[in-house]
């Protein structure tokens, strides 16, 4: 029995989703923040908390902020279609090919609190490190990944709409950005923030409903017994060249593991080079940024493990089972179609509709992201250093605002672009690491070698670039006949040669070099850029206790760091601790601990749990199967305690004080 073509909800669905739920989120956010400036001594008008929420936001917050960030379109859409295309090895490789970036990123965020804790941007620390020509090369491919990820995360939310609704697809790619623009440019990055733990919370909720209707409450699978044998079925209807006697049920996958190799590198390119990921690191408490990163990795690691294992593993059920209840075409595969046509076919209207709502908030809880960083580089990195090298607060504000409004319709614009000469979010994807991983390396290591030679890092990520785009192009001509185009650069082994040479080589050069000419920097030349001067921070340190915040009102001109590195004018200064010694000799604890924890689970989740696995060719049976099954959903309810309730409960006091503070204001209207 085939469902009835055509789209499962009414284009009105569309339409209502996109422009009510996005004016919903937005009057939401304009209302917390007006309680913020009202009852907190955050207020949004104030540069220093526009960018980057005054450096103050604790880990869950920080955390759920990281999971929503990290939950493209891809990330459910693409990891869906992994488990289609490769069975279970797709969400395994997807899941953990992605969670160990964030995991690792965990060092890099310790890092950045000891070695420049007062930037705004990690192109900041290059310019002040490297000069102007390695902060131009670096800015080149941060604005890439920028695009690259904008790009997807349209292309794959437009996608969906149309195939759910029938939304005119090129409307979809703008009214999304555009209704995301409204609540950044009220509140900012703890509006950001804030509207992302709203996501998480309803993402989890329907994640977890779409895993128990799946294995627990459908009448066509309804448990993973059933789905195991419906499995069975379609392995001998439909084997998957390349797996372990043909199974879905293995993670023995030759092209699973190719997948795998792809995903790992492509995303470290997408954290690294994101400045989303930095400026969380940057908003983040200094005491507590590892605990953040740490959290949200192995909270995320659940969302793409659970979605796939689910509904990406029914639409193969579904498709190739015992009977063909779905279709599904190659070109919507690529698009990551089999969790929506899943979605469906498991739940009706009500699953497509929780498809819709799905697909809208992870897109636009992710594009809040990329616009509000996009507009830290634009205007802390070109605006005010190749502009108006000595922009006053009001100039800084201006410009943010103008660059959230113009990236919204370079997204629609881009996007459409791509739409229209067919590149799909899966094709996206995979070739994102031959483009910017490259500058995965250099970055990284920027913030936490001090020998690390600013020419090296830059010949090293010109050389891996054009090594990645040689490399990919070659092989597309050497295997296909010399026939270049999207079908043919689309292969397994064309992405996996770019994705390789492009980090490898990009990475080689850089410590080769850097080893043969180390630089030795000074770490004090970082740790100045935008740092108040000496007078302010002491007069900070002696604020009296009951201030609420520790936060005093300065007034003065824009400040100049070490090497000409223009510093936001600010009426704030971040909180400082009384003992400087104690708070350096914290943060180099907190980044032993996570290089170990970050490493010991990159370690387990990339070697020791699943190539065992694959070079045995081990076929997983019923009873195997369902502890798969079952792990994945427990991870999913974990994963929503630690971003969906942990947060809640950070916030406790300071829910409370605004609660006082409301009750004191209609006690006084009453009077």
């Amino acid at each position: 029995m085939a469902i009835a073509s055509g789209h499962p909800l009414p284009q009105g669905a569309g339409y209502g989703v996109v422009i009510g739920m996005g004016l919903f989120f937005s009057f939401l956010m304009v209302g917390i923040t007006k309680i913020q400036n009202r009852y907190t001594s955050h207020k949004a008008s104030s540069a220093e908390e526009f960018t980057s929420a005054s450096r103050s936001v604790p880990p869950g917050l920080i955390a759920a902020g990281i999971v929503s960030a990290w939950t493209w379109a891809a990330t459910l859409l693409q990891s869906s279609a992994t488990a289609y295309k490769f069975g279970i090895s797709g969400p395994w490789w997807y899941a953990s090919g992605a969670a160990i970036q964030i995991l690792l990123f965990a060092m890099i965020a310790s890092k950045l609190k000891q070695n420049a804790p007062y930037c705004h941007t990690y192109l900041e620390i290059i310019r002040a490190r490297w000069g102007t020509a390695a902060h131009l090369t670096f800015l080149f491919f941060g604005m890439a990944t920028n695009i690259i990820v904008s790009t997807m995360l349209i292309l794959g939310g437009s996608a969906t709409v149309t195939d759910l609704t029938g939304m005119n697809t090129i409307a979809a790619c703008f009214l999304i950005p555009i209704g995301v623009s409204i609540y950044v440019l009220t509140g900012g990055m703890r509006a950001t923030l804030l509207c992302d733990y709203s996501h998480t919370l309803v993402l989890y909720c329907i994640l977890i409903a779409f895993a128990l209707t799946a294995y627990g409450t459908s009448d066509i699978i309804g448990s993973p017994s059933k789905m195991w044998d419906m499995l069975a079925k379609a392995a001998e209807n439909n084997p998957i060249s390349g797996n372990a006697e043909g199974s879905y049920l293995t993670m023995r996958s030759k092209s699973g593991l190719i997948f795998g190799v792809l995903n790992i590198v492509g995303n470290f390119g997408t954290v690294f080079n994101d400045q989303a990921y930095w400026q969380r690191a940057i908003a983040s408490q200094p005491q507590t940024s590892v605990k953040a990163f740490l959290l949200g990795g192995a909270a995320w690691f659940g969302i793409p493990m659970g979605i796939a294992t689910s509904l990406g593993l029914a639409a193969v059920a579904l498709a190739h089972g015992p009977e063909a209840i779905i279709t599904l075409t190659t070109d919507e595969v690529s698009a990551g179609l089999p969790a929506v046509k899943a979605a469906a076919a498991l739940m009706g209207k009500s699953g497509a509709c929780a498809m819709l709502i799905l697909l809208f908030l992870a897109v636009t809880s992710a594009c809040s992201a990329e616009q509000i960083a996009v507009s830290s580089i634009l205007t802390f990195d070109v605006y005010g250093v190749y502009i108006n090298p000595k922009p006053s607060e009001k100039q800084i504000m201006w410009s943010s605002h103008a660059c959230i409004i113009g990236y919204s319709l370079f997204m629609g614009a881009i996007a459409t672009a791509f739409n229209y000469i067919g590149v799909s979010m899966g094709y996206l994807y995979e070739l994102m690491g031959t483009i910017i991983g490259c500058a995965v390396v250099p970055i990284a290591l920027c913030i936490t070698w001090r020998n690390c030679s600013g020419t090296g890092a830059t010949v090293g990520a010109i050389a891996g670039f054009c090594a990645g785009i040689a490399g990919w192009i070659g092989i597309t001509h050497t295997l296909n006949d010399g026939v270049i185009n999207v079908t043919t650069t689309f292969g397994d082994y064309e992405m996996l040669t770019g994705n390789l040479l492009s980090i490898g080589v990009g990475g080689i050069v850089t410590v080769v070099w850097s080893l043969l000419r180390p630089e030795g920097f000074d770490w004090d030349i970082t740790r100045a850029i935008n740092a108040q001067v000496e007078s302010a921070m002491v007069e900070e340190r002696v604020t009296p206790a009951d201030t609420p915040s520790g936060e005093k009102e300065l007034s003065g001109d824009v400040k100049t760091g070490t090497e000409g590195v223009p510093s936001a004018t600010s009426p704030r200064v971040e909180e400082q601790s009384f003992d400087l010694a104690t708070e350096k000799r914290d943060l180099k604890k907190a980044f032993r601990f996570a290089a170990i924890a970050a490493l010991a689970l990159v370690i387990i989740l990339i070697f020791l749990i699943p190539l065992p696995l694959f070079f045995t060719s081990y076929v997983y049976p019923k009873k195997g199967f369902t502890v798969w099954v079952c792990i994945s959903i427990i991870w999913l309810f974990v994963g929503f305690a630690m971003v969906g309730l942990y947060p809640a409960w950070e916030a406790r006091k300071g829910l409370l004080q605004i609660g006082k503070g409301i009750s004191a204001d209609l006690a006084r209207k009453r009077a």
